[in-house]
């Protein structure tokens, strides 16, 4: 199957790949390599509720072949769409048994005779969905895997390919925007709000950040403006006509980044600058999408889908390559920050598990191996 093809994505073959139990990340490569030798992994062999399907499971390690790299996984994030696939309603699902995660970072600790590009001691991240991160050691083939730096910090590497890529990508390639224009974007707080609101700042873009209203409200309000959003308003204030006002200080935007739909999506499109484009990444609220007759009469609004997968397969390694490298400059710089996270030992993922699936909890989840 095509969701196969660059590298083992199920359990059902786990002879080819993965995991291996460490105690921290901090471990030097012998000691790695002398724990070797039995695996961990959140493994799933049916789809429902993540808590109640996901089990820890130890196999052995399996051999090294020539195209391979053998690494120690330090940290993975737990994503909406990894909760999807488990469920079994993401458009590209694993064959069961399979192993959760789709995003995280490892350091290589071996690799085959072939592989000339990576060696032990590098930082790596799937270059693709469906490797199945949430285990202690991956193995396959070199081609499923990004080097990237390793002295960014962890977070941030374990973050990067999936949240940050999906935000840059959306802010240069729908509208061609120059520095003083404005986005708009609901799910401000979400993985991609906060990337897109830093890569904005980083390109001279104002954001207008639209968020749910809650009880700690004004906390999470002050972290994104810490990271630089400019203006941070509730789902009931974009409604009011006080909008206006705003757009006498900053100009209306012509790209507007939706991760809600429903009503949140047909809000934030009636502030469109005529002919700007609303792209939609994610459905949170899990309602369509309704886009009045007037805005694609009057205003020549454009309706645009993205999906970073998709991009990934329809652009190849080099591309990808190129855009983590300027993403990283930008952790480099001091400009981009991982995302609010809270760290759990890979353990304790079933609390990992509930944190991820309970409303109103900004801060993304992350396992540390």
């Amino acid at each position: 199957m095509a969701f196969r093809r660059l590298c083992e994505r199920s359990l059902g073959s786990f002879s080819r790949g993965f995991l291996c139990p460490s105690q921290s990340q901090s471990r030097t490569l012998a000691s790695s390599a002398a724990a070797r030798g039995r695996c961990e992994a959140l493994v799933y062999h049916k789809h429902g509720e993540p808590l109640r399907v996901i089990q820890l499971e130890t196999h052995k390690v399996p051999q090294l072949h020539d195209s391979d790299i053998r690494a120690q996984m330090l940290a993975a994030p737990i994503n909406p769409s990894d909760i999807n696939m488990v469920q079994g309603i993401y458009p590209i699902l694993p064959d069961l048994p399979a192993v959760g995660g789709n995003e995280g970072v490892g350091q290589v600790l071996d690799v085959g005779s072939k592989v000339t590009n990576l060696k032990p001691g590098d930082w790596v991240i799937p270059s693709d969905a469906g490797l199945g991160t949430w285990r202690t050691e991956a193995v396959g083939n070199m081609n499923c895997f990004i080097k990237v730096p390793n002295n960014i910090p962890l977070l941030c590497a374990a973050t990067l390919g999936v949240n940050p890529c999906t935000a840059y990508r959306m802010l240069c390639d729908f509208e061609t925007l120059k520095p003083g224009d404005s986005v708009i974007q609901n799910a401000a707080n979400s993985g991609v709000g906060q990337a897109a609101i830093q890569i904005a700042k980083a390109m001279g873009l104002k954001t207008i950040n639209v968020i749910r209203n809650r009880p700690d409200l004004q906390q999470l309000t002050d972290s994104l403006m810490s990271m630089g959003a400019d203006y941070v308003i509730t789902e009931e204030e974009l409604r009011k006509p006080e909008m206006k006002e705003l757009f006498k200080e900053v100009p209306k935007p012509r790209l507007a980044l939706n991760g809600v739909g429903g009503k949140s999506a047909t809000e934030t499109l009636r502030h469109l600058e005529k002919g700007g484009t609303l792209v939609t990444y994610g459905g949170m609220a899990k309602q369509p999408v309704t886009i009045p007759v007037s805005a694609l009469i009057f205003n020549n609004v454009k309706i645009r889908g993205f999906w970073i997968t998709q991009w990934k397969r329809d652009h190849g390694r080099d591309l990808l390559q190129e855009m983590i490298s300027k993403l990283c400059d930008f952790i480099q710089a001091g400009v981009l920050r991982a995302p609010v996270c809270n760290k759990l030992k890979f353990q304790d993922y079933q609390t990992a598990l509930t944190a991820a699936t309970t409303p109103f909890i900004s801060s993304k989840q992350i396992l540390i191996m």
